[in-house]
């Protein structure tokens, strides 16, 4: 079989090689002509699939390694017999690391403990979910709003999202939706943003156009909210300039861009593929991912507060602010190639591994301090 697939797409030719002959493309070049002859199409989000892409294809399956799939017409592949996939949850955890990294910066940047602070989470699915268990274990309280699984559950949990709008923190996990009673484009518009208490801070690790862009930096100017961590743009890649240098942090919509969170997606459109074509897979996450280059941190409990040894045992294994400072370098190029340095920040980011890769040991016993770094996953 011959099968296309976006660069990007880490280990995607060792890994696809048990199926085909695998020609691996930047994703501008994955066109109709490119794709015309082949069996399988394995592309990201940037790349649309669609009948333009697929109407004179002979594609039999497309694998999507992302968590959600906004960029593919399911319905034409389904009117047209082509097998699909996608990686829903593979990077759930990366985005939830990416919180907890972006509340402890947010805090000691700002001088406050998050002990006790409350945090929304919009959306409890699979990021939703584990941000709220990582935030828990920082001794948050957590309140959740999903109206359609509180339609499916009934679970009085799910609280309505005007409750939340006293929270300390709001975080978004939704999906991208721009019809129906869960539309989720521009829910956090004016309105939304007027409802909080002043002094909340704002993140969105979602998707760009779940807010108002315009309205969000309406509400960072006006000292409504007390700062916002962003991942994600309305028009990426040409994102907003102003909202660039109001953030707390910017970043790069990298928040799922660990390496673990990467390979857990390849594997699980190979396996799709594999069962789609009746064929066994030969390979695991374990033949790709390679040795925490930090598999253990020591830690004197005495050395400072919980939340500063927190904080510094995180940087150790992710350093957001670095994003942040990337990011922010998008403004001193000439405009004509901000889009481009965008582009590449995501398509050249270096390895990130998660939390769980390392162990914690201790100079002396602390059970509190290990009880929370396990709750945000690592190994203590």
């Amino acid at each position: 079989m011959k099968i296309i697939a976006d660069e990007n797409i880490p280990f995607v030719e060792e890994c696809f090689s048990s199926l085909g002959g695998t020609k691996a493309v930047p994703a501008g070049e994955i066109t109709a002509d490119a794709v015309r002859d082949a069996d399988i199409l394995l592309v990201r989000s940037v790349t649309k699939v669609n009948e333009e892409l697929l109407k004179k294809s002979s594609v039999k399956f497309v694998g999507s390694a992302t968590s959600g799939f906004e960029h593919i017409d399911i319905e034409f592949l389904q009117t047209n017999g082509v097998g699909f996939a996608y990686a829903p949850g593979s990077n759930a955890n990366s985005v939830a690391e990416y919180v907890v990294a972006a509340l402890l910066a947010v805090a000691k940047k700002h001088k406050f403990e998050l002990q006790a602070k409350s945090i929304g989470i919009i959306g409890a699915g699979h990021i939703g979910s584990k941000v709220a268990d990582k935030a828990a274990a920082l001794d948050m309280e957590v309140l959740l709003n999903d109206p359609p699984l509180q339609r499916q559950t009934h679970d009085p949990k799910y609280l309505p999202l005007e409750q939340l709008y006293g929270c300390d923190f709001i975080t978004m996990h939704t999906p991208l939706t721009f019809e129906g009673v869960d539309k989720t484009y521009h829910l956090a518009d004016e309105a939304f943003f007027d409802s909080f208490k002043k002094g909340a801070f704002f993140i969105n690790a979602a998707r760009g156009a779940v807010a108002d862009t315009n309205a969000l930096k309406k509400a960072i100017r006006s000292g409504k909210l007390a700062g916002a961590v962003v991942d994600v743009w309305e028009n990426e890649p040409n994102i907003d300039n102003e909202l660039i240098l109001r953030a707390d942090l910017s970043t790069p919509h990298i928040a799922g861009y660990s390496l673990d969170g990467k390979v857990a997606g390849t594997m699980m459109i190979y396996e799709a593929a594999c069962e789609h074509f009746g064929i066994g897979p030969k390979y695991t996450a374990d033949d790709f991912l390679p040795p925490s280059e930090k598999p253990e941190i020591t830690i004197d409990p005495d050395s400072g507060t919980e939340q500063d040894i927190i904080h510094d045992t995180v940087q150790q294994i992710y350093v957001i602010n670095r994003d942040d400072f990337n990011t922010r370098e998008i403004l001193i190029v000439p405009p004509e190639q901000r889009a481009k340095w965008f582009n590449d920040l995501r398509a050249d980011y270096p390895v990130r591994r998660e939390f769980q890769n390392t162990q914690i040991v201790f100079t002396q016993p602390s059970e509190t301090l290990a009880s929370k770094l396990k709750g945000i996953g690592f190994r203590a």
